[in-house]
């Protein structure tokens, strides 16, 4: 799940960075790119995809050119923030994996 969000985000990305528009447009992208890699790695995965998820948002309704491909990277990135990292990422190396067993309720 986290390459099928990163891959959009840095071709996205990338495509408007050769594309050399202005700095606003320039930081949105680099802002994904750079959360994009984290993303790829696995750190620090629910930040990072909180911050995909605004800045996909954002770009979608600040421009209407493929808004769809854009709600649908920031809903991937809600639902990243929201499941975590996975087993082969950098913060289950650094932080453990969490798992959950059934029956394992407090209260």
């Amino acid at each position: 799940m986290r390459l099928t969000v990163c891959a959009p985000l840095l071709y996205w990305g990338l495509r408007d960075q050769r594309a050399g528009l202005d700095a606003i447009t320039l930081g949105r992208d680099g802002l994904a790119v750079a959360c994009g890699l984290l993303l790829v790695a696995g750190l620090w995965t629910p930040f990072a995809g909180v911050v995909v998820a605004a800045d996909e948002a954002w770009i979608a309704f600040s421009t209407h050119f493929a808004a769809q491909g854009h709600m649908l990277a920031a809903a991937l990135g809600i639902s990243l923030a929201m499941l975590g990292p996975g087993a082969w990422s950098i913060d289950a190396r650094l932080f453990g994996r969490r798992v959950f067993e059934e029956g394992d309720e407090e209260g």
